[in-house]
């Protein structure tokens, strides 16, 4: 975990100094350590494990997909499958059928808060931005469910909620500075609370 925060720290400073290189080189190898560490490492549950991998290993690829400036539907699509992977792996296990509509209702209503503020803005993107966002948000709630299961061993079901939580907001300051206005020091936002969200959902499959 030292080793990819200093890589992750690394990309950031690169980007902020202006050497796109050096930037585009670091920013997936914290990602690619993370999947290595789950895959080598004590697992919690076999199944949810690989998936979790997959899920990384998808992320890589979303990772260095935006290194060219005419990939950016690539990247999406990669992240989308990657978030698949997430719901998969959290909606399966000894928890499943946990607590539902009670749950669900405040990421229903991000989904929908999201989708009104981007869908003009977003353009001949609206619809890929959208399926996006709905997709997000259903890895959030299964991340909640599993997290309110009583079957959910801890503390895997409270990691993996804070990583999708902050894989959600990575997402949106992402969406809202390509979309609406930039943020001030916004990529590094993104990426600071993209690398804790793989690390903490990474994290959840320790056994």
């Amino acid at each position: 975990m030292p080793v990819a925060g200093a890589l992750g720290a690394g990309h950031i400073v690169a980007r902020h100094v202006g050497l796109p290189r050096l930037a585009g080189l670091l920013k997936p190898l914290p990602i690619a350590m993370f999947a290595v560490m789950v895959w080598q490492g004590p697992s919690l549950e076999g199944h949810y494990s690989t998936l979790v991998v997959a899920g990384l290993a998808c992320s890589m690829v979303g990772d260095v997909c935006p290194l060219e400036p005419d990939r950016f539907v690539a990247g999406l699509a990669s992240f989308l499958v990657a978030h698949l992977f997430y719901i998969a792996a959290f909606a399966s296990g000894p928890h499943a059928g946990g607590p539902d509509a009670t749950v669900l209702a405040p990421f229903l209503a991000v989904a929908a808060t999201l989708t009104a503020a981007l869908w003009r803005r977003a353009g001949a993107l609206r619809w890929p931005v959208g399926v996006y966002v709905a997709v997000i948000s259903a890895m959030g709630w299964q991340a909640a469910r599993r997290a309110a299961a009583p079957f959910t061993p801890e503390p895997s079901g409270i990691l993996a909620l804070a990583g999708a939580l902050l894989f959600m907001t990575s997402d949106g300051l992402l969406a809202f500075g390509r979309f609406v206005r930039p943020l001030p020091a916004g990529d590094a936002a993104v990426m600071v609370t993209y690398y804790a969200a793989q690390a903490l959902i990474a994290l959840s499959t320790a056994g």
